[in-house]
């Protein structure tokens, strides 16, 4: 059966429909526009038990070469903000790492990430999102994530977004990307890091400790 037919299986547990995703080719084989350039990686983290989803964009470069998420300065600062360590991080059991796009999807003629593969969402978001029933809170970091997740419950616009993030709690936390770039978003938007960090801390800690 092609793989873009899984949305129409039901009943699928979570560790066949985890080795279909990583053996997609999609965007290569079947693509939506142009295809995948390079060969497909998928990266992903998941388990049934994760209480934790972080809903990013999609692979970058370094990404892409270690098959780790976040193993980047943008890693290191997301880290930082929701006051986890590496080792809870990188604990699918707890945390799990589910980006809009699994495959890092080429750069554009500036140097920039390509938007996610517009394949990725369509065939495999719902399917996975119905396999992991202790999900509790989703950080939906960037606008795609943020799209697809509040639907029209999103804003105009990512700072718009982010700025009502009282109104998505507690399922779900918009974030800007935690990329360096953003820096200057960051400094012009002061309340982020005054009131908007310290909840995230707060959920973050209040989810890890169901585990104890």
């Amino acid at each position: 059966m092609p793989c873009c037919d899984l949305r129409l299986r039901h009943g699928m547990t979570l560790d066949p429909l985890l080795a279909d995703i990583r053996a997609c080719r999609l965007c290569r084989d079947r693509p939506v526009g142009a295809p995948l350039a390079h060969e497909p990686r998928p990266v992903l983290r998941v388990s049934s038990t994760a209480r934790i989803c972080i809903a990013g964009q999609a692979p970058g470069t370094r990404v892409h070469a270690s098959g780790m998420p976040f193993t980047d300065p943008s890693g290191d600062r997301l880290r930082d903000w929701m006051g986890a360590t590496p080792e809870e991080f990188y604990d699918e059991t707890r945390i799990a790492i589910v980006p809009m796009g699994f495959c890092f999807p080429g750069l554009d003629a500036k140097g920039g990430d390509l938007p996610p593969r517009k394949e990725c969402a369509a065939t495999w978001r719902a399917p996975l999102f119905a396999e992991l029933p202790e999900m509790s809170l989703t950080l939906l970091v960037g606008q795609y994530a943020q799209s697809w997740h509040l639907g029209k419950a999103r804003k105009k616009s990512l700072t718009e977004t982010v700025a009502a993030w009282r109104e998505y709690l507690p399922y779900f936390l918009p974030l800007p990307h935690p990329s360096w770039r953003n820096n200057a978003w960051i400094k012009k938007h002061p309340w982020f890091e005054a009131e908007l960090l310290p909840v995230l801390r707060q959920e973050i800690r209040r989810q890890l400790e169901r585990y104890t």
